[in-house]
């Protein structure tokens, strides 16, 4: 349907389409490039989602904020082209500026100042707004705030095996909903407002995307879901120069609605409270149960957000067993225990896999999304011939029998220079994982075979570290 709606879009068809790496939604993004048009598809299934994020991004653009252009929304809702704004984002521009030396500096300072008052606009751009448009609801009201605490209880909190008693954790949620709906909700609220979601070109202009959760609700929400965005991992001394930035260009508003900067900050820590609290439910839900590693290496910074809050700022409402889980969590190994990926070791991981396509492509536990996958059900099989039919694509008889088909080579061939080329790009950009997956029909023979052989290859032409698996072998080995 994409290739229709591009050729639609752009009076040409598209030459290349390339799957974008997966986000922590169900959404799929797709690069499409013709001979003078580009774009980015989305396709998601979720419709009032979809219709949720074209009338935001609508409006906001009428409002001359910076946000991709719509190009075109399918018929049936389902998936719509937006401008392609490039692949830097503030997390992936600061993430190499650490691993650079260079720390949270001036310039990354002005950065986050510059998106903070983009944040301002966005939140007063609501005032106009047709609410009923957003998803899945119109406000960030008590049902909104229910659904983010039991993701964190049952998905974090049950998952992670830390204890609690339903009742009383739920009489404090209670009193801390009520607590935060005492407050001014008349402003848009971005909801997920955090690094990855904010793209720079070249020339360091902003763009905003990933709004289609947004709804009415107060201001404190955004600025706390930025400055207490896990892998960002702000320093403390960071966090509160940037809020009184904050605080400082946005009083003027704050006082139009009743305000006072003390109001504010009187519930600006337990509204980042909540927020840790539904992150947390996402990476319990992420890692714990999708094992899905980058969403683990979350948890410690996560926690460490949770210590730093609960011990360094008073929250306005007494919440006792929530504060005694919120301590347990903290002081647990179990739930902390993972090494967090805060300062990146450098070294891309590569992982290569064999597969049967009758059970499936392996998951990838990196959370990436599950790089290349090459299929070898073409190449010669000598699982036909009951001489092999025993052994693997480790074994020497098979080794040889692959060998002497030219194809099987110019297939490796074929699929190094791919790999290669994204390895070469991976490690210049700092990346961390890779994933090169080769499936077959029983995951015995020619799959084990092609990745054994490019596992060799990569070894003798990188230094990177390597992890070959044989998923229906059962079989792991690190290089």
């Amino acid at each position: 349907m994409i290739d229709t709606l591009f050729q639609q879009w752009a009076g040409e068809p598209c030459q290349l389409k390339t799957l974008m790496p997966a986000s922590g939604s169900n959404r799929r993004y797709f690069r499409m490039v013709g001979a003078t048009h580009r774009c980015v598809a989305t396709v998601n299934d979720d419709v009032r989602e979809n219709e949720a994020f074209v009338a935001l991004a609508r409006h906001f653009k009428q409002h001359g904020l910076p946000v991709p252009e719509v190009y075109l929304f399918a018929q049936d809702h389902k998936c719509y082209l937006q401008q392609d704004l490039g692949d830097t984002t503030l997390y992936g521009y600061a993430y190499d500026r650490k691993r650079a030396g260079h720390g949270f500096d001036d310039t990354m300072m002005s950065l986050y100042k510059r998106v903070l008052a983009h944040l301002l606009q966005f939140q007063t751009a609501g005032e106009s707004l047709d609410y009923s448009v957003c998803y899945p609801r119109a406000a960030f009201d008590r049902q909104s705030m229910q659904w983010d605490l039991n993701y964190f209880k049952y998905f974090f909190l049950k998952l992670a095996h830390v204890p609690f008693d339903e009742q009383l954790l739920e009489d404090d949620f209670q009193r801390l909903m009520d607590y935060l709906l005492d407050d001014d909700y008349s402003f848009f609220l971005y909801r997920d407002f955090q690094g990855r979601n904010i793209m720079l070109d070249e020339h360091q202009n902003m763009s905003f995307i990933d709004f289609q959760g947004g709804r009415r609700g107060p201001l404190q929400y955004d600025v706390a879901s930025l400055l207490y965005s896990s892998k960002s991992d702000l320093p403390d001394v960071v966090r509160a120069e940037l809020l009184q930035y904050y605080i400082d260009i946005a009083l003027p508003v704050i006082v139009a609605h009743g305000g006072t900067a003390d109001t504010f900050r009187q519930r600006y820590y337990a509204f980042a409270l909540l927020r840790i609290m539904q992150a947390m439910g996402a990476y319990g839900y992420r890692g714990y149960f999708e094992r899905k590693d980058y969403f683990l290496k979350s948890i410690p910074l996560a926690g460490n957000n949770v210590r730093r809050i609960i011990d360094g700022h008073p929250l306005g409402v007494e919440l006792p067993h929530l504060m005694k889980v919120l301590r347990d969590l903290c002081d647990s190994t179990l739930v902390l225990g993972v090494e967090p990926d805060s300062v990146p070791s450098g070294r891309l991981k590569v992982r290569v896999c064999s597969f049967s396509y009758h059970n499936g492509i392996p998951s990838d536990e990196s959370g990436n999304g599950g790089g290349h996958v090459f299929d070898c059900r073409a190449l010669p099989n000598p699982g036909r011939y009951p001489e092999y039919r025993t052994m693997t694509g480790m074994d020497a008889p098979v080794v040889e029998f692959m060998r002497q088909h030219h194809e099987v080579d110019d297939f490796l061939d074929s699929v190094q220079k791919i790999v290669f080329q994204s390895v070469e790009q991976y490690m210049s950009r700092h990346f961390s994982n890779l994933m090169v997956s080769f499936g077959c029909t029983g995951g015995q023979h020619r799959s084990v075979y092609c990745a054994e052989r490019m596992a060799e290859r990569l070894r003798k032409a990188f230094d990177c570290d390597i992890v070959l698996q044989h998923v229906q072998q059962q079989v792991c080995r690190e290089f």
